[in-house]
């Protein structure tokens, strides 16, 4: 041992106490990052209620609440104040921006187009918050949902009394019920079904993806469900009051949308099965444009079902108070632009006809070259056939996909549904998509099974109990998410940006999936409170230079419904600049880890909607805001 204040003690003493800090430091540190860590991942959103006015505050661990921690203040970097957004008038409660029935009428009636879209000026948008109407519940869960839904939530009667021998609707109370009928039969949807079935094979999953045009209130499509068939129901905005309000309300799909100068917002090649019962769209007119796109969007092999006028004129003309010439002379229209479009006659029983596109365009392709007089002409292949996005109606065929011999279906076979979901789509099959491999398709569908199962686990464990319905997917990709919610009890709308690197939604459809082109700097084409859950994957990095995202937000504010929720995914500055506007907004957030862990620069924002309705002014007195 050395004596007292040698140097070797000396440096001894200092070496343990270095070692002592370092080791304090260490384990600081590590309890630090534990504690974060948990606090991050820790506890779930609150599972909300089903009661209307219930608070979504609820949580299933103490350590969760919803108040920023992560630096985020009541006000910006500069100091200011964050935007409180307020409650829109409540003339403003049913509000569709780029439908809007006012502005509608200073575009030409001429074929419809004062029903297409046509949204806002940026001096005309709205920056507050559209308010839900007095007694706004939940609604009932499916399949509950499909017959009934709260009154309050859609309070029209009209459809109950215009439609009432129809049976579309029927008003019980506090509650709307729908009993399945419609234009279609008087036997109602499930007989309607039963007799198409007869026809065409609608239960052995060939036939996954359908068009309603002119749907009403989507019980066609609500029955088909039944079948796994899912069915995009449109109509427009018009004099049936909020018939797409009421088939979302009911757990549907539908979107506002009509037949008139520009294209559906839909691929090419994109359903199996197209359907139009007493729908009002003059088919043989316009140089036939509208049964021309419905040919562009029908999948080879595809069929197209009409039913009422003019179908069996000779024996239902009495019934329909049209004379015998004028409803023989649409048949023959229509009749002879199926023709011209190289379609097959399959059927034509009772009130119902049925034709089929060809599986390729050889045959076509040859009619057409020897007899070049006849309209419409093959399209150009230089026509990119998916542009659909504003895109006027073309007045030519959209050819398909070459083929080899004749009996090859054009863009390649699909599998049936529901092995459809997992198989190559034959868009990346065939190389169609460049950036997508049939192994960067697989990897991609393991990650999106990954990131759900951290969804229902972490973050949002409702999603697996039939809370949300209606979801939306604002940036869908190869539609990974939808299929891993594939068994669950909902349905996603998956949005395709323009503005995307790759335009992937004809895979989407592929996969047995529906979806539409979005661009979200404008509004979606539904009514406001459409949607349960939203999900936004790099939404915000792909829009901040092009518009102002806030509107993006108040958008998805507008069609989320009261206690919803949203999912959003970006990096974490982006993620910050999201959440700093969401306090303005009723939102409760959280900001979640990726679910590889605090290290990756991705985030996820998590927010749930807060329950709240509008102000109603009776008289001279303003009833106040309910808010939980």
């Amino acid at each position: 041992m050395g004596k007292p204040g040698s140097p070797k003690l000396a440096n001894l003493d200092h070496a343990r106490r270095r070692r002592i800090i370092w080791l304090s430091v260490v384990a600081g540190l590590c309890c630090f990052f534990y504690v974060l860590g948990s606090w991050q991942n820790g506890g779930s959103l609150p599972a909300v209620s089903g009661k209307s006015g219930d608070a979504a505050c609820a949580t299933t661990t103490a350590a969760l609440d919803f108040e920023a921690h992560h630096g985020l203040e009541s006000s910006t970097t500069d100091g200011s104040q964050v935007e409180q957004f307020p409650p829109c008038d409540m003339k403003y409660s049913e509000y569709t921006p780029c439908e809007d029935p006012v502005r509608a009428l200073k575009f030409p009636r001429d074929r419809l187009e004062y029903r297409e879209r046509h949204c806002p000026e940026k001096d005309e948008l709205l920056r507050c918050l559209i308010p839900a109407p007095p007694g706004y519940k939940n609604p009932f869960p499916w399949p509950k949902s499909r017959d009934y839904a709260w009154y309050a939530n859609t309070p029209h009667k009209e459809l109950t009394v215009e439609k009432a021998i129809q049976k579309w609707v029927q008003y019980r109370g506090e509650k709307l019920y729908f009993p399945g009928g419609g234009t279609f039969s008087a036997g109602g949807a499930d007989k309607y079904i039963a007799d198409i079935a007869a026809l065409i094979p609608l239960d052995n999953g060939s036939i996954r993806t359908a068009l309603d045009t002119g749907c009403g209130v989507a019980s066609w499509g609500a029955y088909l469900l039944k079948k796994n068939i899912l069915t995009v129901s449109f109509a427009p905005r018009d004099t049936h009051v909020s018939q797409i309000q009421f088939a979302l309300e009911r757990g549907v799909p539908a979107i506002l949308g009509t037949m008139a100068t520009i294209r559906q917002p839909y691929p090419a090649r994109s359903f199996d099965m197209a359907h139009c019962s007493r729908c009002l769209i003059p088919w043989g007119k316009m140089e036939a444009g509208y049964l021309i796109e419905v040919d562009r969007v029908l999948r080879p092999g595809g069929y197209w079902i009409l039913s009422g006028p003019p179908v069996n004129w000779k024996k239902y003309y009495k019934g329909w108070e049209r004379t015998e010439e004028d409803l023989k002379a649409e048949q023959d229209t229509i009749e002879d632009a199926a023709r011209r479009l190289c379609w097959r006659k399959l059927i034509e029983k009772d009130n119902l006809a049925i034709w089929q596109k060809p599986i390729n365009h050889v045959d076509c392709i040859q009619y057409h070259k020897k007899n070049p007089d006849v309209l419409p002409r093959v399209c150009s292949k230089l026509e990119h056939p998916d542009h659909a996005w504003y895109r006027k109606i073309e007045t030519c065929i959209t050819p398909l996909p070459d083929v080899k011999s004749k009996s090859d279906v054009a863009g390649g076979e699909l599998a049936k549904f529901p092995a459809r979901v997992n198989a190559i789509p034959p868009r990346i099959a065939s190389g169609s998509v460049p950036s997508v491999t049939a192994q960067s398709f697989r990897e991609d569908a393991k990650l999106w099974e990954k990131r759900v199962n951290y969804y229902k686990t972490h973050l949002i464990p409702p999603l697996t109990t039939g809370r949300y319905r209606n979801i939306m997917d604002m940036n869908a990709g190869l539609g990974g998410f939808a299929a891993a919610l594939v068994k669950d009890p909902v349905w996603v709308m998956n949005a395709m940006p323009p503005e995307a690197k790759e335009d992937t939604l004809g895979v989407v459809f592929e996969r047995g999936f529906i979806g539409t082109y979005q661009n979200w700097c404008e509004a979606f084409s539904t009514y406001p409170r459409t949607y349960d859950l939203i999900h936004a994957d790099n939404v915000f990095s792909m829009y901040q230079d092009r518009c102002d995202i806030t509107y993006i937000l108040l958008e998805m504010d507008r069609i989320l419904r009261p206690e919803g929720a949203v999912l959003m995914r970006d990096e974490v500055d982006v993620m910050n600049k999201v959440m700093l506007i969401t306090q303005g907004m009723r939102w409760n957030c959280r900001l979640a880890d990726h679910e590889d862990g605090p290290f990756v620069k991705e985030k996820v924002l998590v927010c749930v909607k807060s329950y709240w309705v509008g102000e109603v002014k009776v008289a001279n007195t303003t009833a106040a805001v309910v808010e939980d």
